[in-house]
């Protein structure tokens, strides 16, 4: 098997974790989880732990993990009718929701990590495992849950088994759905994208949906045309989406309702859709911590690149964000 097909010049931005459509439903999550567990459940210390230099760590449990993906492709997020389709999550990313400090941070994977994934095979059954970019975890079923669970599976393993809580997958459209709806969003420009769109000088600009779809998706001919350096535009275009979002928010309970709407048909996830609409008033008060991403090396393999993470940054990564020491 190829390690994966025909590279598409193509990625989707994890800032979609700021969207209406995750912060409504992981607060409702987050409501569940605070507010309708038992004093009992609450208190309860899961036995899987982990020890580094004589200390032990245990699962957080004041955290909601949102898995985020990217899928590269255009329309409404339709059947394969196959068990194998051709959309790879060109982004995958974490928002870990942190309840006692009322803050978040987000944890941004490289499409090109090389990890161990399911295979799903005739059926959609488990038919073992291959080694590949991470991208290609989503390939694997007709495109909708099934695929999604697959690269749930893939991250968790990936990331020491941790307990991700839900997740969300968009296509393409949604980048300019979400920009036009919030009026553009307002980012530095660093890169030189004169041969691909003349107006995105470098300096302060303000997309509006076609400019934010090129300024995430772009990787041809835009700098050093590696995406990790794509990685770091995702990264500005969170911050600048957090800001137009914040104020949407403020100006408009109902925004975050008729923006999930515009969004549905582009959209896959295990999220329930009783919505509670006051839960962003709740989720208006999470602070941005940081926005974070793997250590490692970024390699030419036999025909794409291939990201190799360092294993000591990753374990303290995993141990920062998911774990806490034992008492």
């Amino acid at each position: 098997m190829s390690k994966r097909g025909t590279h598409k010049n193509v990625a989707f931005i994890c800032v979609i974790l700021i969207l209406v459509l995750v912060m409504i439903y992981s607060g409702l999550r987050i409501l569940e989880s605070t507010v309708f567990r038992s004093p009992e459940e609450q208190q309860q210390t899961p036995s899987k732990t982990i020890t580094r230099d004589g200390v032990e760590y245990f699962p957080r449990q004041d955290i909601t993990v949102i898995m985020l993906m990217g899928i590269d492709q255009f329309g409404q997020m339709e059947s394969s009718g196959s068990y194998r389709n051709t959309g790879e999550a060109d982004v995958v990313a974490l928002l870990v929701l942190d309840q006692t400090n009322e803050s978040y941070q987000i944890l941004c994977l490289n499409r090109d990590t090389m990890v161990s994934m399911p295979v799903l095979g005739l059926g959609g059954r488990p038919a073992g495992k291959f080694f590949g970019q991470l991208a290609l975890s989503h390939t694997y079923g007709e495109g909708l849950e099934d695929s999604c669970e697959n690269t749930k599976q893939t991250v968790s393993e990936f990331l020491y088994n941790i307990k991700i809580d839900q997740y969300v997958a968009l296509n393409m459209d949604a980048i300019s759905i979400v920009t036009d709806a919030v009026d553009g969003i307002t980012v530095t420009v660093t890169d030189d994208f004169s041969s691909v769109d003349p107006t995105l000088t470098k300096g302060e600009v303000t997309l509006n949906g076609a400019q934010a779809l090129t300024f995430v998706q772009s990787r041809a001919d835009v700098g050093n045309q590696l995406n990790l350096s794509r990685m770091e535009r995702h990264k500005e275009f969170m911050r600048g989406l957090g800001v137009s979002l914040n104020k949407k928010l403020e100006s408009s309970d109902s925004f975050g309702l008729k923006l999930y709407d515009q969004l549905s048909d582009f959209m896959v996830t295990d999220c329930s859709a009783n919505v509670l609409s006051n839960m962003l008033s709740r989720f208006a008060k999470y602070e941005m911590e940081q926005i974070l991403s793997l250590e490692g090396e970024n390699v030419r393999g036999e025909e794409f690149y291939e990201f190799y993470p360092d294993e000591e940054a990753l374990d303290k990564l995993i141990l920062q964000l998911f774990y806490a020491p034992k008492q």
